[in-house]
């Protein structure tokens, strides 16, 4: 027992916080793969004229995502975050090889590939709703946004990635090529869980579960003042009482109670505007856009998608420096506002001049990645892991990744289909109109998080939804 003790303690703030965001890689890995793959795919299958098939596979992973969100977020608040993240890193194994090994069957073969990236869904959406709940849970409130924005680093650092093995591998003979792109996927999947094996539980999960003892000993590894320590157990502690006192029983209708509603509308409100907005429109088929701008083939234009990689990755890394400098909802309006911007100029700017070159759409779109890659990217998994009551965390976090993976799945099936039946542009200014609605919900729908703990994020719902029900016309 001693000896377990001491290989505990040698669990190292840093080694904790990277392996808490790594599933990260999984889902950004995924999100990508398609990508590069999918031109190869087309050709190998003779899937150049399906629209709705070549919809359909792409967005397969983003169906089943619905699912395994909210699936592990409520078995998550039961058995604990490390426990269903492993489980995430098993399921991302079997199914990435499974997807690398798809029979050739005719047309079957499309419909096999889509039931298995279904499957793997099941994790991808697990691992979207667990990091950020983990990893808000393990941050001290002056950090959160930064140590939360890990995961964001995380996911598109898987996506460029896949970016970059899609282009390593493109000359390969075609069938081999997608099949690699695919099944590497398990390669992090196995990193992911050989290092979480060695990850604590969440302190406020084992707090929950009345584990005093290892909840402070796992707070002393992030949390270098006893003092500190001392403050936050109490804090949590004092939540816990209350729901207690209250006998509250937790159930899917609870997230919509006078108390919690307006947490749970901002909160889920938020991830469902991040793909609404369009953004995995790019990502999923950056060359098949290229290619409609263009007239160039398809998998010719693997560079572009690196591109967009690289714009996420740096996003990402000036997003960790601003993180706690600047409020979440300024960033998420100035954010939402160029991006909205970038989707709509090129209609006007093809308006005023017909002859436009046809690569400004493309321009205008790095200009959305670079915006979104340090504003909504980041923030709404920050928002998702923080805003969000103890007591409802695992449900609403599930909730929140769900309707996420809803938007993704559209954008990811529609995509597509709306770009065969219209111009480029308008489809784009589509997603540009719903930017700025997004930019209203938040102005009016999210409070400010930052520099808050947990425990005062919740206190200030409550007093909302009090408000609320004294002041029935506001």
């Amino acid at each position: 027992m001693n000896v377990m003790a001491k290989a505990e303690k040698k669990i190292s703030s840093a080694f904790i916080y990277f392996f808490g965001s790594f599933g990260g890689i999984l889902f950004g890995y995924d999100i990508g793969v398609m990508t590069g793959a999918l031109p190869f795919l087309q050709a190998d299958w003779h899937l150049e004229n399906a629209a709705s098939l070549v919809g359909w596979i792409t967005s397969a992973v983003m169906f089943g995502a619905i699912f395994g969100g909210a699936l592990a977020g409520q078995l998550s608040d039961k058995f604990g975050r490390r426990k269903m993240i492993l489980m995430s890193a098993i399921v991302f194994m079997v199914f990435s090889v499974l997807s690398g090994v798809s029979p050739d069957m005719g047309e079957a073969s499309a419909y096999y590939l889509i039931i298995v990236r279904m499957l793997l869904g099941l994790a991808v959406g697990a691992a979207s709703a667990l990091v950020p709940a983990y990893m808000s849970e393990m941050a001290p409130a002056k950090a959160r946004g930064r140590l939360s924005g890990l995961n964001q680093t995380m996911i598109v650092s898987g996506m460029l990635l896949s970016y970059v093995v899609d282009f390593l591998l493109k000359d390969l003979p075609g069938e081999w090529a997608w099949r690699l792109m695919l099944g590497l996927a398990a390669v992090p999947a196995l990193i992911l869980f050989l290092g979480v094996l060695r990850l604590p539980e969440s302190p406020r999960f084992l707090l929950r579960k009345g584990d005093e003892a290892q909840a402070r000993k796992v707070l002393s590894y992030i949390r270098k003042n006893p003092a500190e320590i001392d403050q936050e157990l109490a804090s949590i502690k004092e939540t816990a009482k209350e729901e207690r006192q209250a006998n509250q029983k937790t159930s899917w209708s609870t997230l919509f109670n006078g108390k919690y509603r307006y947490l749970v509308i901002a909160g889920v409100g938020v991830a469902a505007f991040q793909q609404f907005q369009g953004a995995n429109a790019i990502f999923y088929y950056i060359p098949l856009i290229v290619q409609k701008a263009t007239g160039q083939a398809a998998s010719s234009n693997l560079m572009w998608p690196i591109v967009q990689g690289v714009i996420l990755v740096v996003g990402s890394l000036v997003y960790m420096w601003i993180a706690d400098k600047f409020n979440r909802r300024t960033l998420l309006m100035v954010g939402g506002a160029v991006m909205g911007l970038s989707f709509i100029l090129p209609v006007v700017i093809n308006w005023m001049m017909p002859n436009m070159n046809p690569m400004t759409i493309v321009v205008f779109l790095c200009i959305y990645v670079a915006f979104y890659s340090f504003t909504w990217a980041p923030l709404t998994w920050v928002l998702v892991g923080e805003i969000f009551p103890l007591a409802i965390r695992g449900r609403a976090s599930g909730l929140a990744s769900s309707f996420n993976w809803i938007g993704s799945w559209l954008v990811g099936l529609i995509f597509p289909i709306m770009t065969a039946s219209m111009p480029q542009e308008a489809v784009f200014a589509i997603f540009g109109i719903i930017c700025i609605l997004g930019v209203i919900f938040v102005k009016t729908c999210v409070p400010e998080t930052r520099g808050h703990t947990l425990e005062e994020i919740e206190e200030q719902g409550t007093n909302h939804g009090r408000v609320k029900a004294s002041n029935p016309e506001n």
